[in-house]
């Protein structure tokens, strides 16, 4: 299978758009620019779903569902907010077809122009915040939680499956609040929610921190993000959060009385991540021989072989893994008995490690005799013989250590290559000839951050939440600067 997928280093891109078809991931579909998810690549996704689902409604969200088309003229209220989106949005202007003139084919029937266009939801702050006026009311109405899962489009030149698509899955959070501090602590609270999931979920180390002016979200106060590195030492955003103000709330006059019987607009935030993550999940990862999943993550977490040569031996063989795997499922560990005749072991010990399951567990009649089998992980190749009895009990035990490990592997590669630049040539020929994360003083203004990326690529991934004071000079521009921030080239 391995043979399918170019090496990392050979070419970084390419071996991550192989190792997404060979692992039966993900296609392209006959829509330019869109994406058909395959079953594994969905059950990959559901299960961020599933976890981060539980985290949102312990911290007291509730799924609802807006419209995937917004009135055009919703989008022209926020001034920073349209202009950020005008050039990614896909418009509706007609409701029908009718059979063209050959009575074959179809077209677009003139009489069915819209009165005003819609647009299909690139995000949905003003589709909901339109809503929300008629919610809201009383202080008693706040704060209000509400998450979305959904699809959005963003209309794509280039495109790359799961990292840039035109059509992307995704929950989008949208809360009201009667005072700014309820605000920007959910803002808060929300990007720990993503920092957490990413580390201890994911197995991806992130750092935290805020957006500067220009990568801000479009009518934001503030962004706050958190910034995975891959491992061709390009950084991923891997999710953001946003404190809104009072923007959103005076555009589309969303206003409560207070308990002192005064009229005020409320406070918004909005926060997402998408199946983006599972591009990041990938290349943060994964190797040459294919996809390595976390334990947490993976659809399968451990695939039990038998290994036979003939009837006898199957008959032998399958009845002791199917109550190995009886034993594991009531852990709930998720398991898969390959019993497909047709496929020789090896071949199935290399579609196995492609789809990156964690454990591989084969068993034969020599085993059986032994009354030991061997176990096959994914994350660093080692085979573990152990005993049949406790078998379920020790891969119970092994799977964090995985996770662990996988963890581990990740943030070692991260700090190790992070480096700092004093001046304006060293920072060059870090980035050129190492690349990674490079902190260096900015000295805060646009005009340097956007002759920076001009100059070099990289932008400004975030002000680090933790980065201390310091006064310096800006490896730019050589003005003053209190603080380092990180850049990189990124996806």
């Amino acid at each position: 299978m391995a043979d399918k997928i170019t090496s990392r280093a050979e070419n970084y891109s390419e071996w991550y758009n192989d190792l997404v078809k060979a692992a039966d991931l993900a296609d392209h579909s006959s829509v330019r620019g869109c994406m058909v998810i395959k079953p594994y690549g969905y059950a990959i996704w559901e299960n961020m779903q599933q976890e981060l689902d539980k985290r949102f409604k312990e911290t007291g969200h509730v799924n609802a569902y807006f419209p995937l088309f917004i009135p055009k003229s919703f989008l022209s209220r926020e001034a920073a907010h349209v202009d950020g989106f005008a050039k990614e949005c896909a418009v509706v202007t007609h409701h029908r077809l009718k059979t063209g003139p050959d009575g074959k084919s179809v077209i677009v029937d003139p009489d069915a122009k819209l009165e005003e266009e819609l647009i299909v939801r690139p995000t949905s702050e003003t589709i909901i915040w339109n809503t929300y006026r008629d919610w809201i009311q009383s202080y008693r109405d706040l704060p209000l939680l509400i998450n979305q899962w959904a699809n959005v489009v963003r209309w794509e030149l280039r495109t790359r499956l799961f990292l840039r698509t035109t059509e992307f899955l995704w929950q989008e959070g949208h809360t009201a609040h009667a005072t700014s501090e309820e605000a920007i602590s959910e803002t808060e609270q929300m990007l720990e929610v993503y920092a957490s999931f990413a580390e201890n979920f994911l197995a991806m180390p992130v750092i935290k921190g805020r957006k500067t002016d220009n990568e801000r979200f479009a009518g934001a106060v503030e962004t706050y993000c958190i910034e995975s590195m891959m491992q061709d030492g390009k950084a991923l955003q891997a999710g953001t959060s946003h404190f809104l103000g009072q923007n959103f709330a005076k555009a589309f006059e969303v206003k409560f009385m207070t308990p002192e019987n005064k009229e005020e607009f409320v406070w918004a935030t909005s926060w997402g991540v998408s199946t983006r993550l599972i591009g990041a999940l990938i290349m943060c990862h994964s190797d040459d021989d294919g996809l390595i999943l976390p334990p947490t993550i993976a659809p399968i977490q451990v695939v039990l072989i038998p290994i036979y040569k003939n009837d006898e031996e199957w008959n032998r063989v399958v009845p002791v893994l199917e109550d190995l795997a009886t034993q594991l499922k009531a852990l709930g560990i998720r398991i898969k008995i390959d019993l497909d005749r047709q496929r020789k072991p090896g071949w199935k010990f290399a579609q196995w490690e492609l789809k990156g399951v964690p454990l591989r567990l084969a068993l034969g009649c020599r085993d059986l005799d032994q009354q030991q089998v061997e176990l096959a992980r994914r994350d660093n190749k080692q085979k573990i013989t152990l005993p049949l009895s406790g078998l379920a009990t020790a891969v119970q035990q092994l799977l964090p250590e995985i996770q662990n490990g996988i963890f581990q592997k990740a943030l070692d590669f991260r700090n190790t290559h992070i480096h700092e630049a004093q001046d304006w040539e060293t920072f060059k020929k870090v980035l050129q000839e190492q690349g990674g994360f490079i902190k260096a003083h900015w000295d805060g203004t646009t005009e340097t951050e956007l002759k920076i990326k001009e100059e070099t690529k990289a932008t400004i991934r975030c002000i680090p939440l933790d980065a201390p004071e310091e006064n310096g000079v800006c490896v730019y521009s050589g003005k003053p600067s209190r603080r380092k921030v990180i850049f990189a080239e990124a996806y």
